[in-house]
């Protein structure tokens, strides 16, 4: 693939915290106990793409991601790690580098995707349709436990979800109209015009952006370069694509016809060469447009093309953009997507690395994992859970639906359900934690009892 490829991987998400913290940016925090920036590293590498650049927000995360890269992946990949500031978005963090994209396509992938739909596809669909943004769509992921014990998912599927609507053509190639976000129990408005232009729109309430685009490079430079405020590529540059795609840039007698989201015309002609285009917009023709029509005085430039992926029902894709995904993917790459963990399963359906050591009558169930130099003491239970390296865990512990991460302390009689454990905390005897995220390097003292709870250390 000819492509230059953007890796966006973030920094320090607030949405993530306590997880995330100044020692652990979001590109390193452990899936089936390897960096989830590892996941999308091996499927680039697996297309024969040896040469990137990597995006993190913050000086110091940069520096934290280009080391474990450069550990990780020496001889193997050639990686550019560029630093940008905290919060300037996906968009900014493209903005800051644009000098940097020299190619006529350019490859953007969030450092967050753990999927295995194969990338090669979405640049293929992208050269195919000779399109100015191509986007990849997956089914949205079902969240919570996959069986009982944690409250978290009971409580999740009660709120009204947040859906990205996308609106379709009949081949289901072009994306015709998208809104990211949106509660489906709440009217979503979608212009007359856009529906008397493409004739039919099939509208999915059911597929995720997966935060994977291919752009056209001077398309997308000049979008970034011209719209100083957009800060997201999800709800600012393609949304904005796409409507764009919907219009003509006319011009006549030297005045231009401007182009923005209340559609200005600037005479009668040019509303007729309009409609016309977009009468084709549901037919096989949609798109299928030469360089200019002319129109008496006016000429209209060739509309440009969005188009969309989607991918198979079958395909694993899910972003690691909030704590409960951070356990539905811990889940899942242990369990029925355990093909994109790269670990070799037991008999029993686990993963307990041979430095490993438990107690008598004690259980590891399938789809859990044991890391490596971890020791568990006499009748302990681990069911759905992933437990990091180094770990100290005493007797008759239960650890349900869980991730714990290395080097944690694990007192004698303690219950862990529905919770993130990070690095390095202490879990005194007799601690009983339910749907809780305990913060790197945070003691809980003995006997204490939590719901629903997020404990962490103040940041200095």
């Amino acid at each position: 693939m000819d492509f230059q490829v953007v890796v966006l991987a973030g920094g320090t998400s607030t949405k993530l915290v306590p997880l995330v913290s100044k020692e652990v940016p979001k590109a390193l925090l452990p899936v089936a106990n390897r960096p989830v920036l590892s996941y999308v590293l091996e499927q680039l590498e697996l297309c024969n793409i040896k040469d990137l650049i990597v995006v993190v927000e913050g000086e110091d995360a940069a520096l934290q991601v280009g080391a474990w890269i450069s550990g990780a992946y020496v001889d193997r990949l050639h990686v550019e790690v560029a630093a940008v500031p905290d919060d300037v978005g996906t968009a900014g963090a493209l903005r800051a580098i644009a000098h940097h994209l020299t190619a006529k396509d350019v490859l953007v992938v969030s450092g967050d995707l753990v999927s295995d739909v194969p990338l090669g596809a979405v640049a293929a669909t992208h050269r195919r349709h000779d399109a100015v943004v191509t986007t990849m769509l997956c089914p949205a992921p079902v969240s919570g436990p996959s069986e009982s014990g944690s409250s978290v998912g009971k409580d999740k599927t009660k709120k009204p979800g947040r859906y990205d609507i996308i609106g379709l053509d009949p081949s289901k190639q072009f994306l015709l109209y998208i809104a990211t976000g949106a509660e489906v129990e709440k009217d979503t408005r979608i212009q007359k015009r856009i529906l008397r232009a493409v004739g039919q729109m099939e509208i999915r309430a059911d597929l995720m952006d997966a935060h994977m685009y291919a752009f056209k490079r001077s398309v997308l430079q000049e979008v970034l370069a011209q719209n100083g405020t957009f800060q997201s590529l999800k709800q600012d540059v393609l949304p904005y694509l796409v409507r764009s795609q919907l219009k003509s840039e006319a011009l006549s007698n030297g005045a231009q016809v401007e182009e923005n989201g209340n559609e200005k015309v600037g005479f009668q002609s040019n509303q007729v060469v309009q409609a016309q285009i977009l009468a084709n917009a549901s037919s096989p023709r949609f798109h299928n447009l030469y360089a200019s029509v002319p129109c008496g005085s006016a000429t209209v430039r060739k509309i440009h093309k969005c188009c969309a992926y989607i991918a198979s029902d079958s395909k694993y894709c899910v972003r690691l953009n909030s704590i409960q995904a951070f356990m539905d993917i811990n889940r899942d790459v242990i369990g029925e997507a355990n093909h994109l963990s790269g670990y070799t399963f037991s008999a029993h359906n686990n993963i307990i690395h041979p430095s490993a050591e438990h107690g008598s009558k004690t259980t590891v169930g399938p789809h859990c994992m044991l890391g490596e130099g971890s020791q568990m003491g006499d009748k302990c239970s681990v069911k759905r859970s992933v437990i990091g390296r180094h770990c100290r865990i005493g007797s008759n512990v239960k650890v349900v639906n869980s991730v714990v991460m290395n080097h944690v302390t694990i007192g004698d009689g303690c219950s862990i359900q529905g919770s993130v454990v990070c690095s390095n905390v202490q879990l005194q005897e007799r601690v009983v934690l339910k749907d809780c995220q305990v913060g790197a390097g945070y003691v809980v003292a003995a006997g204490n009892e939590y719901k629903g709870e997020s404990l962490a250390k103040k940041e200095k």
